[in-house]
């Protein structure tokens, strides 16, 4: 008696087994197709992200080390103040008494294209989204989601497609780091003043020249804010490309932790955090600088 009363309860603890639903097999078949139909295309990609990022890089290398740490210095004072410059190019030095100068560029190279990308792709679907509010009510749940799902998981498709290397590190950087830059940016354009985008309409500017020379300006340092957290994001990324193949920083700190390296994991970790305070702060300082000139 017992025992069938706890098969009973068993069974009505348990989810029923024959109300299933598997999403991903469908996803998976998606890609499937993809892969079957625009191979011609994701070829073409590849090549053209491959010429990008190696000329980026191949520029970040040949550039003496001292160029690049008085331009941090430059931007620092520029946008902060004379402490800021002079702290941004000591962290920037350390990277290179630690021996890392020629991976943190690749690392870089990396993030600059994938960033470059995500701006060219996302401030355009920022500006529909503000003036389209089905295609808001469509795209907001799928940025959610984008910004919710690990970010391991952006690697398979970006395998399957690219396989191994910088490009899909590139292909999942991008998905990844994509969502604040579109959310910011139409944040920005629909919080700019209705009365100052109906006074440029009254004096007879087009919608194009309303928004070029109007409801840009007005949203670029919300705009700027959504850089910034895309350049994090996209920075965030290295450690996790670093396990479908891509040298840099990302790639010291696996193989330190992998193989109980501790010296080699810390430096390699130290220089990306010096990395991301210093981009954070100079992208920063650009932004309040536009929010102080309105």
């Amino acid at each position: 008696m017992l025992h069938n009363c706890s098969n009973h309860l068993n069974i009505m603890q348990a989810f029923p087994e024959l109300i299933s639903f598997k999403l991903g097999v469908y996803v998976e078949k998606f890609v499937e197709w993809l892969l079957a139909n625009f191979m011609g295309f994701f070829d073409a990609l590849n090549r053209v992200i491959r010429w990008f990022l190696l000329n980026t890089e191949a520029f970040l290398q040949w550039l003496p080390w001292w160029v690049l740490v008085l331009v941090v210095f430059l931007l620092g004072w520029r946008y902060k103040k004379l402490s800021a410059g002079i702290l941004y190019a000591f962290f920037l030095s350390l990277i290179g008494v630690f021996g890392l100068w020629e991976l943190t560029m690749t690392t870089l190279a990396i993030v600059l294209t994938s960033v470059i990308i995500s701006l060219l792709v996302g401030i355009p679907v920022g500006i529909l989204m503000s003036y389209q509010a089905k295609v808001e009510v469509v795209i907001k749940p799928i940025l959610d989601g984008m910004q919710t799902m690990p970010s391991f998981v952006y690697l398979i498709p970006a395998m399957m497609f690219f396989g191994l290397g910088m490009v899909p590190a590139v292909f999942a950087t991008v998905i990844y780091s994509l969502p604040p830059v579109i959310r910011l940016t139409n944040l920005g354009i629909q919080n700019v003043s209705k009365e100052m985008v109906e006074a440029a309409y009254s004096f007879g500017s087009s919608t194009w020249q309303t928004l070029l020379k109007v409801q840009l300006p007005q949203a670029l340092p919300t705009i700027m804010t959504g850089i910034n957290q895309t350049t994090m994001m996209a920075l965030s990324m290295v450690v996790i490309s670093s396990m479908i193949g891509v040298q840099g920083l990302g790639y010291e700190v696996l193989s330190g932790i992998s193989r109980i390296e501790i010296a080699r994991a810390f430096d390699a970790g130290l220089s990306i955090v010096i990395l991301a305070i210093i981009i954070d702060r100079i992208s920063q300082g650009i932004a309040d600088k536009y929010r102080i000139s309105e």
